[in-house]
Parts: C-alpha cells; structure tokens; sequence
C-alpha cells in the first residue's frame, strides 16, 4: 500500500529539510500530490503543452524565472493563467527568488500552492528525490521481531508464541540490535531493498508474555536499539516435527516474497534444549559469508563430487592393471 499525501504535509514534514516555505498564505496546500515524479514545466511555459506532464510538482528555476520575466505583464498573464490551467499538485521555485507578479496571482486564482526554497536547482531536485520516493514506496505491515544481528536484518516469524521476541531478548542481552518487536512496518526501497521499522508508537517496547512490556532502551541502553534496518533475511521459526522434512545441506536456498521482493528464507524446527539464539548468529554470519563470496555448502559439495570422481578415476585404473587379458 502506497501513502497519500498532500502538499501540507509535504511541507510538514519536509518543509525544513529542504528549505520551503509558502508563497500563497496557504492556498493549495490541501492539494493532494499523486506521484512522486518531480520536474521542469520546459517549453510548456512557451506555449508547447502537447507532452506536458502536469500531474507533477513542477520546479522553475532560474532559467524559468528568468525567460517569464524577459516577457511583458500581458504576456506574463497569458502564459501563468495557461499554464495553472492544469491539473498541478504545486510549483516550486528555487535560488529564492521572486515569482512575477502574473505568476503569484494566476497561481492564486486557481488554487495552485506556489512554493519557494533556498536551494539551487541541481541541488534541490537531489535532496527531494530521495524523500518523494520514501513518501511513495510500497509499504506493508509484519507480524514478527526484527533485530539487527551481526549488521544483518534477521526478521523473525512464526505462529503466535513461539517464541520470537523471546529470541530477540536473548539476543539483544548478547549484545544486538532490537529494531521492531511484534509489528514490523516493511517498506520496499527500489527494486530489491526491503527497509524495516517499528511503529512509532512501539517505541521499541517488547511483550514478554509472563512479564508484560518492557522498554529496551531503558533496560538494555540505547545502543541496543536502531530506527531501522534492511530485511536480509526471514528466520521462520515452527514447532519440531519429526515427519517434516528439514534442510540439511543448506544446498537450496529457499525465497519468500515481500512486496515483490525476494529474500532469503530459513525455517528452524524448535525442540527443548535448541539453542536458537547462537543459531540465529550463525544464521547473520553465514549470511555475510554467502554475500562475501563463500558459499559453505556448494564448496564442500564441490570438494565432495571432485574427491568422488577421484576415486572414481582411480578404481578404473586398478582395475586395468589387474585385468590380465
């Protein structure tokens, strides 16, 4: 699911980052911004408007503010009240400078936010960029604990008590990370990159049934926490069943798939005495390894089949020196 969001709250929330301040005393700001495509109107404010994208927050820059000002006040008016003909979300204008008169009022009259920052051009569109597509990336809501294990996101599932923020606690008192306990808020970031978090209002609390809430920041300190971490990995944590069948060789890697993104998945059957915890840090750790290179299975397999083939080669040769005929 996508979030909504209005030029309001745009500016709520970014306003500060990137300089903006209202130009109109309000007008527009209830506006709501349907995507997170930003650009330069270009030659629609010369007229040419066949290719024009308006469903877009529009920037005018120097050269923009510049050509409108080389205009006379009638042309100036014929081209704003033109182009706030469309459907505009808002028009940013950068290097704080003064909008024409014409722009302001046609801006004005049709109800447009007309929006002004600091920034140079350049380095306005490189800051906005990153935080349009923040707004407007997929998000969805998890049932598990994410940690920080090792730098490695590890998110822990399962059925309801099984014992996932248990696992967590014991690795949080070994010295990790707790991100978000219970409920994990997933945001796809690109293609391929899956940011978790807590809510807001967890504020890193944990439910230890017996126990109740605990605040890990307060018990543990504040290098047990962090705000957010990349989902590397799913520990799916079941009940022991002794007809499933268990990976042994860790040969195949099994997938599951988050807002169309693939990672990796490990399902560890529990029974007394299991040390999930220490398995869960070789879990972060072989993970680094796989991604530095080394893959501990496909190689000792490799070694397996060449030591094979070996004796393979050898038993022939035995068996034509032996071969009298």
């Amino acid at each position: 699911m996508s979030r909504t969001l209005s030029v309001r709250l745009f500016l709520e929330r970014s306003g500060e980052s990137l300089n903006l301040h209202d130009l109109n005393d309000g007008i527009g700001l209830d506006c709501p911004i349907p995507s997170a495509e930003i650009s330069s109107p270009g030659l629609a404010l010369a007229g040419y408007v066949d290719r024009f994208v308006a469903a877009r927050l529009q920037v005018l820059g120097e050269t923009e503010i510049t050509y409108l000002v080389s205009l006379s006040a009638s042309e100036r008016t014929q081209i704003a009240k033109k182009f706030f003909s469309f459907p505009i979300p808002a028009v940013i204008i950068t290097k704080n400078q003064a909008p024409p008169g014409e722009l302001r009022e046609a801006a004005a009259a049709a109800g447009i936010a007309l929006l002004v920052t600091e920034l140079k051009t350049a380095e306005f569109y490189r800051r906005i960029k990153p935080v349009l597509e923040a707004e407007f990336a997929e998000t969805t809501t998890l049932h598990g604990s994410l940690a920080d294990v090792f730098g490695v996101g590890l998110f822990f599932t399962g059925q309801s008590g099984i014992g996932k923020s248990e696992c967590v606690l014991d690795l949080v008192e070994r010295g990790h990370r707790l991100v978000a306990d219970d409920l994990v808020i997933a945001t796809r970031r690109g293609n391929d990159v899956l940011i978790g978090r807590g809510h807001e209002l967890q504020r890193h609390h944990m439910e230890i049934r017996g126990v109740g809430l605990i605040d890990v920041p307060h018990i543990f300190g504040v290098r047990a926490v962090r705000q957010q971490k990349r989902i590397e990995v799913v520990v799916r944590l079941e009940e022991w069943n002794q007809n499933a069948t268990v990976e042994r060789t860790g040969l195949d890697t099994k997938y599951t798939t988050i807002l169309d993104v693939q990672i990796p998945i490990i399902t560890i059957p529990l029974n007394p005495g299991k040390n999930i915890t220490v398995i869960a840090e070789v879990i972060a750790l072989n993970h680094l390894l796989r991604y530095s290179g080394i893959n501990t299975a496909q190689d000792f397999n490799d070694r397996l089949i060449g030591r094979m083939k070996q004796a393979a080669a050898g038993n022939v040769r035995e068996y034509l020196q032996e071969d009298d005929e």
